[in-house]
């Protein structure tokens, strides 16, 4: 059941943990908290309370029976998915699958045009070969005819789409959405909150998470980003995302190193190697939480330059933390500001 938390290849920064030291000061008694496994990790729900909900027990029922479906579409971890009978499919054959995968597919290829190919749903073989897939960890790089042949396998373009009817077009295309399917989940429960006409709640599925509204009490949903540091669990900052969904993504727990060298987990397709910059961690602020769960992943790849520029055209909010030698450098792209408490 880890299929996401197995293969996805960053660590999120915003946990349950840090949560609970920003929202748990003042527990309203009349909010419902939620809690349960999906996705190979755990889901935590609070909202407020309304005569359009059913009962606790009902509406976990419904929760836990979508994301049950989010799997069986989108887990490779389950032989019998949707994606894993496609991923299994002969170049050429052709599959009908479901409009919830369909939609992730093709905001997977937005998201792969916009971020200038740093992000590739079809990237596992090079994370295989790096040794941060599900295999054997690398204590070594790999040699670089094996990384040309990774790099080969890698076409998010062979993935055809005609209506509901995928097609695999390519013999070596292996299509991974642990990217980008852990924030559809999230989104996924969102409507349901939104179904019942629920004024405020949090959504969080493993550290991607979206808000509305305010708590019981009136008060804002606060969140805290942690800081990219491997030897403890610290806040870097609190924000406040008002009615957005919430991604993180970084480098700074997974990785090997050899001579010296640190390699990360981060791995740039167009490369096939693992990127080497100073941006640990990426923080993304949109509407919909799987777009966001795949624009921090991007920026990862893209690093601190790029991704601000992307930030710029797609007016995204963003927050990065860069490494220094003298600690940390937090940079906001214009429309994060709005949403950090402590720089208004």
């Amino acid at each position: 059941m880890n299929w996401l938390v197995k293969q996805k290849y960053w660590l999120l920064l915003v946990s349950l943990f840090t949560l609970s030291v920003v929202t748990g000061c003042s527990k309203p008694a009349n909010d419902v908290a939620l809690a349960g496994n999906t996705m190979g990790t755990t889901y935590h729900i609070k909202f407020v309370p309304n005569d359009n909900v059913p009962d606790p027990k009902a509406l976990q029922a419904e929760i836990d029976t979508a994301l049950e479906l989010v799997n069986d579409q989108m887990s490779t971890y389950r032989p019998n998915s949707e994606l894993s009978r496609f991923n299994k499919l002969k170049q050429g054959q052709s599959i009908t699958v479901s409009a919830d995968l369909v939609k992730v597919l093709k905001a997977s290829k937005l998201l792969q045009k916009q971020s200038h190919g740093t992000l590739d749903i079809t990237v596992g073989p090079l994370v295989n070969l790096w040794g941060f897939g599900p295999d054997k960890p690398k204590v070594e790089p790999p040699p670089q005819a094996q990384i040309d042949a990774a790099k080969a396998k890698i076409n998010i373009h062979a993935i055809e789409i005609n209506g509901l009817t995928l097609t695999k077009g390519s013999k070596d295309l292996y299509v991974d959405l642990s990217t980008i399917a852990k924030g559809f989940g999230v989104d996924k429960v969102s409507s349901i909150m939104d179904k019942y006409h629920i004024s405020g709640y949090l959504v969080e599925i493993g550290g991607e998470l979206k808000v509305k509204g305010t708590k019981t009490d009136g008060s804002a949903w606060r969140i805290a980003v942690e800081k990219p540091v491997s030897n403890e669990r610290a806040v870097q900052e609190v924000i406040q995302p008002g009615n957005m969904a919430m991604a993180t993504s970084g480098d700074y727990r997974n990785y090997f190193e050899e001579n010296g060298k640190r390699y990360t987990h981060i791995i740039d397709p167009n490369t096939g190697y693992p990127v080497q910059h100073k941006l640990v961690s990426a923080t993304v602020l949109h509407p919909s939480c799987m777009m966001a769960d795949g624009y921090s992943t991007s920026m990862m790849v893209l690093g601190t330059k790029r991704a601000l520029e992307l930030a710029k055209k797609e007016n995204l909010a963003i927050m990065l933390i860069e490494k220094h030698k003298d600690g940390f450098k937090v940079i906001y792209s214009d429309a994060f500001k709005p949403y950090v408490p402590s720089s208004k």
